[in-house]
């Protein structure tokens, strides 16, 4: 029997694909041979909530030019920074006027990194990390933003020396929805997109990994939760309580 039979019929429990019933990091990892070998993780909004205070600077910002920022409008945004140049496009339409972008968006950074700056991981996070990183899997960040910005805030975490490779904005030509960051990824981790799978917190995101050709989890924020996320392979509210043992056994019954 082969590696993805091993993993259910080995430690699974007897349940079936819904989060009601998962029951924590490491309660049935019992020397399971897990049927992928990499995870590839979004980082803003999933490993640190850093969505909701760059929103909220940028709807402070918006007010002082006396035009409302909804989240309708900032959803297209979410998990592509490429967006914003049709945020600012959307301002000047407003306007009826040129705004100076740069210095805009300087104003909103100082303001969102009051925040996030102190911001801790996100419930679950750091555990499903290191319960991949124990198991053997290789890890790597898949994210619209700056090198400089995830390098950051996971080393502030304690948490970058866990990741084989980091594959940012800086890195490709196309963010997401595209799929190239996470093409990126799977190339300098060496595994096919079968033997991987994705984790994100947005639409933008779980596009891009399902166009590279991955199963993705999705885990919604406060901000990302009403948006369209049916076309992810799983869903969970929160990756606190949930093993790695879990998610894997609930991919293969997709």
């Amino acid at each position: 029997m082969g590696a993805r039979g091993r993993g259910r019929e080995r430690c699974a429990p007897d349940w079936v694909p819904a989060y009601a019933g998962m029951t924590g990091h490491g309660g049935y990892n019992c020397g399971v041979d897990y049927p992928f070998r990499a995870i590839v993780f979004d980082f803003d909004g999933l490993i640190v909530d850093t969505e909701q205070p760059i929103y909220d600077a940028y709807r402070v910002v918006f007010q002082g030019f006396g035009v409302p920022l909804t989240l309708d409008t900032w959803a297209g945004v979410i998990g592509g920074t490429g967006h914003r140049d049709a945020l600012f496009d959307y301002l000047e339409a407003q306007l009826g006027r040129g705004v100076e972008r740069e210095a805009v968006r300087r104003q909103a950074r100082e303001q969102s990194r009051r925040v996030t700056d102190a911001a801790p991981a996100q419930p679950g996070a750091p555990e499903l990390i290191a319960e991949a990183k124990e198991a053997g899997l290789a890890l790597a960040v898949a994210s619209s933003s700056s090198r400089a910005w995830v390098s950051g805030h996971l080393d502030r975490l304690g948490l970058l020396s866990a990741f084989d490779t980091l594959c940012a904005r800086d890195d490709v030509e196309r963010e997401k929805p595209y799929p190239d960051l996470y093409l990126l990824a799977l190339l300098r981790l060496g595994v096919e997109a079968r033997d991987a799978f994705a984790i994100e917190d947005s639409p933008n995101g779980v596009t891009a990994a399902q166009a590279a050709g991955l199963r993705c989890v999705v885990v919604p924020n406060a901000l990302t939760a009403e948006m369209p996320l049916a076309h992810a392979d799983l869903r969970l509210p929160s990756l606190a309580g949930v093993s790695l043992a879990e998610i894997a056994s609930a991919l293969e019954e997709r």
